[in-house]
């Protein structure tokens, strides 16, 4: 994958894919010259951006444990999946259960073709390439549709997702209800988000200064939302405490139900990204 002459057909070596930055940023090698260079200009920014790569990465696992363990959830989609990289959905989901189905999404043909490979021998698990952005393309997905109990709780996960799109400001919101409206009773969503702090700290110059960086940048440009705009994404969904004794709200991720006490402050990594869970009635 390294090597740009062998690209596969439809993909453009030179310019840089979501997915495969976020490999490079946790160790991987499914990703390409254009990809390191966008990470390293982003880390010129924020030399924390890795650490906000594994922050969400372990966030996925707290997430995935308690939707398989405690709310019993055994059918999971996840939008903009990148790379099935080690402790993966899957692999969280199915120990709690082998039989768990989940889909993977990507719309980088590399990603899929890439995910496709390594899961071949995994019945429970499809990967498909769709945009998520499109919701019809997944909804309606012939994949989708066979692999799915429609009439059994599904969760959705978007994380790290949503924030990467610039123009229609509603769309996000537009995606995320026609999801929510297509899930059965049950359901649950989930969605990080890049968080726009809104109060001129040096967080909210960080986020700028990352959202500036990509716009400059060869990478489909992201944004951010401040934790109000975020929690308008459940479209009134009941939201999840986001720990033990805790109110039920968007939170930053590394608020929400930690593995253990928090024995530091958080760092601008683990602070500049926003969590919430919620619940279909």
């Amino acid at each position: 994958m390294t090597d740009a002459v062998n690209a596969p057909p439809g993909v453009n070596p030179n310019e840089s894919s979501v997915a495969r930055v976020y490999d490079y940023l946790l160790g991987g090698k499914d990703n390409y010259e254009i990809d390191r260079r966008v990470a390293e200009e982003v880390s010129r920014v924020m030399p924390d951006i890795a650490e906000t790569a594994r922050v969400n990465r372990h966030l996925l696992t707290r997430i995935c444990r308690f939707l398989a363990y405690h709310a019993g959830v055994r059918q999971y989609i996840d939008c903009g999946s990148g790379m099935p990289t080690a402790e993966n959905v899957h692999q969280i989901v199915q120990r709690a259960d082998p039989a768990a189905k989940v889909v993977y999404v990507d719309y980088d043909p590399v990603v899929a073709s890439h995910g496709r490979a390594l899961l071949d021998e995994n019945e429970f698990t499809e990967y498909i390439q769709a945009d998520f952005f499109d919701p019809p393309s997944i909804l309606d997905h012939p994949t989708v549709d066979e692999h799915l109990d429609w009439n059994q709780p599904i969760a959705v996960l978007f994380l790290l997702a949503l924030h990467h799109q610039t123009g229609d400001r509603e769309l996000a919101g537009k995606v995320t209800k026609e999801f929510i409206d297509r899930l059965p009773s049950g359901s649950y969503v989930a969605i990080s988000h890049l968080l726009d702090a809104h109060d001129g700290s040096e967080d909210a110059e960080t986020v700028q200064s990352i959202i500036e960086s990509v716009h400059n940048g060869s990478m489909k440009d992201i944004s951010s939302r401040t934790r109000a705009e975020i929690k308008d994404l459940f479209h009134g969904l009941e939201l999840i405490p986001s720990g033990p004794n805790r109110p039920a709200e968007v939170v930053p991720v590394i608020e929400w139900w930690p593995d253990g006490p928090l024995l530091d402050e958080p760092t601008i990594a683990q602070r500049i990204v926003a969590v919430g869970v919620a619940r279909k009635p």
